[in-house]
């Protein structure tokens, strides 16, 4: 296969004067998973338009059951690598859950996610929920305005039972930080108790993302956290309302990442940078001319082979806006971000982030300095496999230079408090800082015994 791609690349070389030589990758056969969700999207792309190809690479997708088994199979190497969740490569190098070096040179995307309610309990809340002279809530809407029906159920004796994707997802960590900045405690970890449910008010669980839906519906769990397009489902099925989506939790913030093992990209530099630059390409093109593309995009993910979702129902965020009650349909215009502001870059500062949630839900049962973050960010994310690919992508003339954050020292500026619901900012240099700032949740040098907090 990779003769007969070099010698097709060879014979368009004249006919295109940016056209740099093929890598000479080391494995031009792969297969790389994902699980059903939109930001999947630059895999999809990366084939169906041809980038993969365009590397020498002969790429097979292949859905997955869910994030454990996902995990399991780029570790045993029957995936090469994979669409993950952002939380998945550092925990598992730092030994939480299953065991293994996983890095990543490609952060997928930004934004992505929402919170959503049953409608049942979405009508206690409204009672709680400030509205505007058209009628309609005002957003963000804080957890604030659940408390009072969380506090209900646990006086009536009723757990309150909401569902996220993974331990180690971004929205188990968004759901907890809604749920904290409203006053109400999801719950600590603890080595010998993984429930995630000590000195809970509210009991969080994994549910499979495209499960969600159905699984709140039968009333198993009151809401969740989840990618799209599965908020925009229960809009769709008229069995939920989203009320509020990541990007009002914190504008801008991580999502998923392309996850590969370290001993995959020793083995294989340049197959990983073969890889790296087709992503890229086809983040790109998700973002470019304002988003031209995204109807394109939208109609190649609802496939059955990729996401399988409604058209409709994939289209209400992939295209800028977002749906929260029936009829309430806003302008989110970066609910979906693929490219822009360096959402590809994986930037340390957004590494350290997962792990400071790790630490103050008790994932990381003892403090740690903010040496050890730094360490950790780096032995994960792989900045400098990116801008190789960038450089050649530049070179090539399939990117523009200006895109790239060549001199970035890894860390993002620190986050304003007002891009953030709780009012506080995000500085990753400071790690401990940050943790010590936040309400509820392990600080300093605290830890728990059974079921108490010490130290």
């Amino acid at each position: 296969m990779k003769k007969l791609l070099a010698a097709m690349a060879a014979t368009t070389i004249l006919a295109s004067p940016a056209f740099a030589e093929m890598l000479d990758v080391e494995k031009d056969e792969l297969t790389l998973g994902f699980i059903k969700l939109t930001d999947m999207a630059p895999l999809a792309i990366a084939y169906e338009k041809g980038f993969f190809e365009d590397e020498g690479l002969y790429v097979t997708l292949e859905p997955q059951a869910n994030w454990k088994v996902l995990l399991d199979r780029v570790i045993s190497g029957e995936l090469d690598g994979a669409h993950m969740l952002a939380g998945q490569p550092l925990a598992a190098t730092i030994g939480y859950g299953t065991e293994a070096h996983i890095v990543t040179p490609f952060s997928m995307d930004l934004n992505g996610n929402g919170i959503t309610v049953s409608n049942a309990i979405w009508e206690e809340m409204k009672a709680n929920v400030p509205m505007g002279e058209d009628g309609k809530p005002l957003h963000p809407i804080s957890a604030a305005a659940l408390k009072p029906v969380v506090d209900k159920y646990r006086a009536e004796g009723k757990p309150f039972n909401m569902g996220m994707v993974f331990p180690v997802s971004t929205h188990n960590y968004e759901l907890r930080y809604w749920l904290a900045a409203g006053g109400i405690n999801p719950g600590l970890y603890a080595p010998d108790d993984v429930s995630g449910q000590i000195g809970a008010e509210v009991l969080l669980s994994v549910t499979p993302p495209p499960q969600m839906p159905a699984t709140m519906e039968a009333g198993t769990i009151y809401g969740y956290c989840v990618g799209e397009p599965w908020n925009q489902q229960a809009v769709f099925k008229g069995i939920g309302v989203p009320v509020v989506t990541d990007y009002e939790i914190w504008k801008n913030n991580p999502e998923k990442v392309f996850g590969l093992t370290a001993e995959f990209v020793e083995a294989n530099p340049n197959t990983t940078l073969a890889l790296t630059k087709a992503l890229i390409r086809a983040a790109i093109w998700l973002d470019e001319n304002e988003n031209a593309n995204r109807p394109e995009a939208v109609e190649i993910l609802s496939r059955s082979e990729y996401v399988g979702a409604d058209e409709a129902v994939i289209a209400n965020s992939m295209t800028g806006t977002f749906e929260y009650e029936k009829g309430d349909t806003r302008a989110v215009p970066d609910f979906n971000v693929f490219f822009r502001y360096n959402a590809t870059y994986p930037f340390y500062s957004d590494a350290v982030w997962y792990l400071t949630q790790m630490r103050r839900w008790g994932q990381i049962a003892e403090p740690q300095t903010d040496a050890w973050y730094d360490e950790t960010a780096k032995s994960v994310y792989k900045p400098a496999i990116y801008l190789e690919a960038a450089k050649m992508l530049v070179e090539e003339g399939n990117a523009d230079e200006a895109d790239f954050p060549w001199d970035s020292d890894g860390y993002k500026a620190p986050t304003p408090a007002e891009d953030v619901i709780d009012g506080i900012g995000y500085d990753g240099r400071q790690p401990n800082a940050y943790i010590d700032a936040l309400t509820i949740g392990l600080k300093g040098a605290q830890h728990l015994v059974g079921s108490r907090i010490e130290g």
